[in-house]
């Protein structure tokens, strides 16, 4: 039983991230179709699986179409309860969906202001009012999550969840733009960068595709957060 993940490009889809996370993580199987950002457009090249027009799109096995993030979150957790991609505990696990749906449809200005780009990190942006107020209510639903369910490991909910899947693009935001947030909440971002699964993600992305204009900003760059290998290098020390 194996799903069909189409996926947009790896260093600059955060959306896509968060799919991919929701089927590695857990070992589902997949094969992956790629969506070039530099060609045509998303929608266009989707036309073959209607009513699909966005990435990540998941076709499942017997062949219907799962073409939100949040669906396709729910839809795996159903198919396979055994993996636990929401927390076993009811009060974490209302936490979960309850961060989940606030990422999935708040965070504008962060999102549009910083863009997620896992091939450049900056080191003189200084984020708007918008940014600093949605920085503000991310440490604030971050530390709630952390004190009331996080106890004994690094996640939001206890053990890895849909949560720290969703919120993972939010991280490498903070991450490559340098975004002020507290020593609590840089801990936890720290521990999406030290993911074996997000390095790998990474990893692929630099060694497929190539730098997209539209991503690009003007500040100053400065060496990705915990670089210690790039390219090819880290792809191969990844067994990609």
């Amino acid at each position: 039983m194996t799903y069909q993940l189409y996926l947009g490009d790896y260093s600059y889809s955060s959306w896509s991230l968060r799919g991919w996370l929701l089927l590695h993580r857990w070992g589902l199987p997949m094969d992956i179709t790629f969506v070039d950002f530099s060609e045509a457009s998303v929608a266009q090249q989707m036309q073959a699986i209607p009513p699909a027009r966005t990435v990540p799109t998941l076709v499942t096995p017997e062949g219907s179409v799962i073409w939100d993030s949040l669906a396709m979150a729910e839809e795996l957790a159903s198919r396979h309860p055994d993996a636990q991609i929401w927390p076993v505990d009811p009060a974490a696990r209302a936490t979960a969906r309850s961060l989940v749906a606030e990422m999935h449809s708040g965070f504008t200005a962060l999102r549009s202001e910083c863009p997620m780009n896992l091939r450049a990190a900056y080191s003189d942006y200084a984020p708007p009012p918008e940014v600093l107020a949605d920085l503000s209510r991310i440490d604030l639903i971050w530390s709630y999550s952390r004190n009331r369910h996080g106890a004994g490991g690094p996640w939001l909910c206890g053990t890895y969840s849909a949560a720290d899947a969703f919120f993972a693009p939010v991280a490498m935001r903070i991450a490559g733009y340098g975004l002020p947030v507290s020593p609590e909440a840089q801990a936890y971002v720290q521990a999406h960068l030290t993911d074996p699964a997000l390095r790998q993600w990474r990893a692929m992305g630099l060694e497929r595709g190539s730098d997209l204009p539209q991503y690009a900003r003007t500040h100053s760059r400065r060496p990705w957060p915990g670089d210690t290998a790039s390219g090819s290098d880290a792809a191969e020390s990844l067994d990609l």
